[in-house]
């Protein structure tokens, strides 16, 4: 669901250089300690421990069904948390509700809107809920944020006409009637082409580079390694790290790649000399070497002497998708 601008009223482990101390008074947006929330016998989130910097774009990263939604709700004040805290722009939420929320867009579970009024009339709407908006400019308001997202041809449709596409589309127009000081968004580039998820990251580059501090929640490896400075990777509820993004695709192990006419060759030395998971392609063969700077050396010097011709020898970094996998062991969607 899309936030009007007014409501009524796991545990972490230590990354290289985590995004703040939850307990701090370091200037984050957001904080949570020990934040859970239990439907039943189930426990949705368990014991969060999250810091979001300010003026960061911070992808909050997880499968369909890690608790990522369910921790935004808490977030935005939309349900209470069962135990742990949360503060949002430097106040205890749900309790602040009220004062944080015009402060804050938001695009939730897709948005809600009347299917029986224009886009436009639908913005108009929900300019018209923010205490804060003046009434006298609401057309403008409208109209540009239309215009920022690709939709001012489709302004007077139905909404009920709208594909999912344009539906995001609308919804996140709506949580950028304002200059805010954070942008939540949950999926924001579900249901969009390529070509739309392409606009939107741009899009969400533009708004950082403006001051918003933006917090995006995707189950897309690509979409948070090309559009985020931050991350935070949920596993079953609970956090498994966060970081920078370099820092978290850094705690991935570089595959070795050796480029030579002599393939077959060189995967034996480089068997016998400890490196795992191989697998040649042509004159390219690929590996897990042992860790270490210090063991590359002695990889090329072993295929040299075996008589291995080396047209290439280096180590390709390793991705955010390859983090993933190795701090959970699960298996991930990079690009929907």
């Amino acid at each position: 669901m899309a936030l009007p601008p007014v409501a009524e009223p796991g545990r972490a482990v230590p990354g290289p250089a985590p995004a703040g101390d939850p307990g701090s008074g370091s200037d984050d947006v957001i904080r949570t300690r020990g934040l859970s929330k239990r439907f039943g016998g189930r426990l949705a989130v368990d014991g969060l421990d999250l810091a979001v910097p300010r003026g960061s774009v911070f992808g909050f990263l997880g499968p369909n069904g890690s608790g990522k939604t369910t921790t935004i709700r808490m977030l935005m004040g939309l349900i209470a948390p069962s135990a742990g805290s949360a503060t949002v722009l430097g106040a205890p939420m749900p309790q602040s509700v009220p004062a944080v929320l015009p402060r804050v867009g938001a695009l939730i579970e897709g948005p809600a809107l009347y299917g029986f009024l224009t886009g436009r009339a639908n913005l108009a709407r929900f300019d018209a809920a923010d205490p804060t908006a003046d009434p006298r400019t609401r057309e403008q308001r409208v109209a540009a944020a239309l215009e920022r997202v690709g939709l001012s041809a489709a302004a007077g449709k139905k909404a009920r006409a709208y594909s999912l596409g344009m539906k995001q589309r609308l919804g996140l127009a709506a949580a950028l009637l304002q200059p805010r000081e954070l942008l939540v968004l949950d999926e924001p580039t579900n249901g969009l082409d390529p070509q739309g998820m392409r606009e939107i990251r741009a899009l969400v580059r533009e708004v950082a580079a403006e001051g918003t501090t933006v917090f995006l929640s995707s189950h897309l490896l690509d979409e948070i390694e090309q559009v985020c400075t931050h991350a935070a990777v949920m596993s079953r509820g609970r956090l498994v790290v966060q970081g920078t993004v370099a820092e978290l695709a850094a705690r991935a192990q570089g595959r070795l790649v050796v480029r030579t006419p002599d393939a077959a060759a060189a995967e034996k030395v480089l068997a016998e000399h400890g490196v795992t998971e191989l697998h040649t392609d042509g004159a390219e063969v690929r590996g897990l070497p042992p860790e270490g700077e210090d063991a590359l050396p002695p990889l090329c010097a072993a295929l040299v002497a075996a008589g291995v011709r080396v047209r290439g020898f280096g180590v390709e970094r390793g991705t955010l998708e390859d983090a993933f996998v190795a701090l959970t062991g699960e298996g991930f969607d990079v690009a929907g």
